[in-house]
């Protein structure tokens, strides 16, 4: 990408290192970064949306349990 300035062009550096989109690994694009399009932006927030995405839990088996009294 370049910017023209008083007629001069300069070169403009990136923001963010350019990556593989984590739905269809194409390059990712600045306006929908870390996604290449607007689709996987929607496929991803649609994963979220449904629970697709989740952090496993370990509960402590002393607190399940009923132990943690005092």
């Amino acid at each position: 990408m370049a910017e023209v300035d008083n007629g001069r062009t300069a070169k403009v550096e990136p923001l963010r290192k350019a990556r593989p989109c984590p739905e269809c690994r194409r390059p990712s694009q600045r306006e929908h970064y870390p996604f290449c399009s607007e689709r996987c932006r929607n496929l991803d927030l649609s994963r979220w949306l449904k629970g697709a995405y989740a952090i496993p839990v370990v509960e402590d088996e002393s607190k399940a349990e009923g132990e943690d009294r005092d």
